[in-house]
């Protein structure tokens, strides 16, 4: 991701903004060489937020003593939505 300082993103937001929502670019802001934030699209900003989502249900499910089936279920699921639901089917 290209970096840019908090000066030059001052003096350029519009265009970073433009760039990032209409081209899915993504930015990290710096302070002093230091990555302090980051400017991504909105749809970007959803595609994390439901990764994380999905990553904590996982990690939840697989603390419960008895419910290791439902994290091997969840597991299952993200690698037949990776493979973009071929391979089992689900037909009744």
């Amino acid at each position: 991701m290209p970096q840019v300082s908090v000066a030059n993103a001052k003096s350029h937001l519009s265009e970073l903004i433009a760039k990032s929502a209409h081209g899915h670019e993504r930015f990290v802001i710096t302070r002093r060489d230091k990555p302090v934030a980051a400017l991504v699209s909105l749809d970007d900003l959803k595609i994390i937020e439901q990764h994380q989502e999905r990553q904590g249900l996982a990690a939840v499910a697989s603390l419960w003593p008895d419910f290791e089936e439902v994290a091997e279920a969840l597991t299952d699921l993200g690698e037949l939505r990776h493979q973009g639901g071929e391979g089992r089917d689900v037909s009744l």
